[in-house]
């Protein structure tokens, strides 16, 4: 007993920003369509504030301030073949095939769930805001029909829960129904009940492919009855899942599950220092230095399998908060880093991605990697040069630079003209901005 204490209590000395959360800052971010029809395939992570239900109204769900995160795949679908969560490619699902019309799913793992570590529910606009406006409130009727469109869609049909999630069930209400009452704003019409901050990364198909395989990976243990999921915090929990989905990207390293309890208490994922770590890795190249992305692993891993390094253009953030005003969930929320008590750098770094414009404004982001490619480009190095390190003497070692150096600026090369497509396509869109060069704005490290 003792030594839970003591970590709570560790972690209590290094949570930051506990105040009530803001999420007014980036805003709502690049409208969906337009991003869309630039990037049809996309993952976007989504930290998530706690949630705060009103007391006396449906169950008493009240979160920790460490809150959850979610994942949305634009461009993969439910299986309409099984009511168990399994992902497919949307262009695979059939035409005829009864299936829901949407434009991906959210992935949200729970620790009420037993046969499987995570569920898939279909459509952005219901994965999020249960299909509600930004400018809507929540009325209990509203409440209502989310859970009502949430069972039609059968999220759960195949889904068993932990036995412990119905210990407060009223006796009066059916195991079933209960499901969805305990899960609302937790797996599926978020803003019902937590703000979010959200980072989305463009893939191409490829990667999603690799991601939708990972996942489907994931659920196979529980869905054969081989095993009984059960989340963990520091071992095995709902950030560890985004990550490692992107890491089958070849966006990072990998973020192991399941380790000894004494590791994985010093060095779990927090949902905020995850949106951090992800906006800060897919849009803050390592100082233009090509020795520094040969040497990373991930990068040089992505490039050999998917052409293409993690840092890229497109990739954005944006926030939401809650629907207000709101007759079903408090609105004062919070949501917290696991900081250095000392430096902050957490909150120095989600500060400067919420105030710099490149971080949000697909434009400016264009713009910021259209500069750093030009200057690639132009800095740009014969082979021999490279190959006289000493480092490159044996043989292995000299094949190895050469295919990551052809196929680095292979990748510039389509990328330059990628973003010139894409920056010419957003100029014809009215109420474009004026831009100016961003790049040698200073990120901290």
């Amino acid at each position: 007993m003792i030594l839970p204490l003591l970590m709570w209590l560790m972690i209590i000395l290094c949570l930051a920003g506990c105040g009530a959360e803001n999420f007014d800052r980036p805003g709502p971010g690049t409208d969906d369509g337009l991003y869309t029809s630039l990037y049809p395939y996309y993952a976007e992570f989504c930290a998530l504030s706690q949630i705060k239900k009103k007391v006396g109204y449906g169950a008493d769900i009240r979160g920790e301030i460490g809150g959850h995160s979610v994942f949305y795949l634009n461009g993969a679908c439910r299986d309409p073949k099984t009511d168990y969560p399994t992902l497919l490619l949307c262009d695979q699902v059939p035409a005829s095939a009864d299936s829901d019309p949407r434009d991906g799913v959210g992935i949200s793992m729970n620790s009420h769930f037993s046969n499987a570590k995570w569920v898939a529910i279909p459509g952005r606009a219901f994965f999020y805001d249960g299909d509600l406006p930004r400018d809507h409130g929540l009325t209990r009727t509203d409440y209502v029909r989310g859970k009502e469109e949430a069972k039609r869609l059968g999220i759960y049909r195949a889904v068993t829960f932990q036995d412990w999630v119905f210990d407060d069930k009223p006796g009066d209400v059916s195991r079933e129904d209960w499901k969805y009452e305990v899960s609302i704003a937790t797996d599926y019409a978020i803003s019902f009940g937590r703000g979010r901050y959200c980072a989305r990364v463009p893939v191409d198909r490829a990667q999603m492919t690799r991601m939708i395989a990972f996942l489907n990976a994931q659920n196979a243990p529980y869905r054969k009855g081989q095993e009984t999921f059960d989340w963990d915090v520091f071992t095995d929990n709902c950030v560890h899942l985004a990550h490692n989905a992107l890491t089958a990207a070849g966006v990072w390293r990998e973020w192991p599950i399941n380790r000894p309890l004494l590791i994985s208490f010093f060095d779990f994922p927090v949902p905020k220092n995850e949106f951090v770590n992800l906006m800060r890795r897919v849009n803050d190249p390592p100082d233009l230095d090509l020795l520094e992305l040969y040497h990373d692993q991930s990068a040089a891993r992505s490039l050999a399998e998917f052409g293409r390094l993690p840092w890229i253009p497109g990739v954005v953030a944006s926030s939401r908060g809650l629907q207000e005003p709101n007759q079903v969930y408090d609105t004062d929320v919070k949501q917290i880093f696991y900081d250095d008590p000392v430096t902050g750098r957490y909150q120095r770094r989600f500060d400067t991605i919420l105030d710099h414009p490149r971080y949000s404004d697909i434009e400016r982001n264009m713009d910021y990697f259209s500069t750093l490619y030009g200057q690639l480009a132009a800095q740009r190095k014969p082979l021999a040069a490279w190959l006289a390190r000493d480092e490159f003497d044996p043989p292995a070692a000299r094949q190895r630079f050469t295919d990551f150096y052809r196929r680095f600026y292979a990748f510039v090369d389509r990328e330059r003209a990628d973003i010139s497509q894409k920056l010419a396509r957003l100029n014809g869109v009215p109420g474009g901005t004026d831009r100016e060069p961003l790049l040698s704005q200073a990120q901290p490290r």
